[in-house]
């Protein structure tokens, strides 16, 4: 594990390790929203090879983070037990409105549409700044 605090933690609520952890810290969890930040490094895993000339995050990391933040956040909670594993199961209403690149620090809103023992759905919004740069909703399921 990582000697910073905040990846200990996040390392205890999320089943993903490096390189595919896109959660440092989560900055609030309540029933209706969850807040969490990463920052995209220019180690970053897929910079290598995608367009490696102008290196740029690529969307579906985008949503993979948000879901990240959303499930660490219940899993902060106490909503999904320790031992479940959670899937994206749909992806709708995706959007980018903004390049993410090596170096942003961004931070993601989501919001707790419906939480079951089986399914989770959120929406969420991720940031750079004060810009969106993307926007998704998703259902997970849940599963031993």
């Amino acid at each position: 594990m990582s000697e910073n605090p905040d990846r200990t933690e996040i390392e205890k609520l999320l089943p993903h390790r490096s390189p595919f952890l896109f959660v440092d810290e989560i900055i609030e969890a309540t029933d209706k929203r969850i807040v969490a930040r990463h920052t995209f490094t220019e180690n970053e895993f897929f910079f290598a090879g995608h367009f490696p000339q102008y290196p740029v995050v690529p969307g579906v990391i985008l949503v993979e983070t948000m879901a990240q933040s959303g499930g660490a956040g219940l899993r902060k909670l106490g909503v999904i037990g320790d031992g479940a594993l959670f899937f994206l199961g749909t992806v709708d209403k995706v959007k980018f409105r903004r390049q993410v690149r090596p170096g942003d620090d961004t931070r993601s809103e989501i919001e707790n549409l419906r939480i079951s023992a089986k399914m989770i759905r959120q929406a969420g919004k991720l940031y750079v700044g004060g810009d969106v740069a993307a926007e998704a909703e998703w259902m997970c399921l849940v599963g031993a």
